[in-house]
């Protein structure tokens, strides 16, 4: 039986996941996509895991630690 497409998702392991993160940063140039700032950017997913978000490029962002909280409405 398949498995429906919603449920499928793509979790890498640890290191494929740090190699897709700097991948990321290096794309978004080591700057928030949101304000712009320059420092303390980590890498978000737009559609969060807990709600069967991918491990992949095109739903990861590079924000600053200020916008990542907003972003999970903190």
């Amino acid at each position: 039986k398949q498995t429906p497409a919603r449920t499928r998702r793509l979790r890498l392991d640890s290191a494929s996941y740090e190699d897709l993160r700097q991948q990321v940063l290096r794309r978004d140039g080591w700057r928030c996509q949101s304000c712009g700032a320059l420092s303390n950017v980590e890498v978000h997913h737009q559609e969060f895991r807990s709600h069967l978000g991918d491990d992949s490029e095109l739903n990861l962002i590079t924000l600053c630690t200020a916008c990542h909280s907003k972003a999970h409405g903190l």
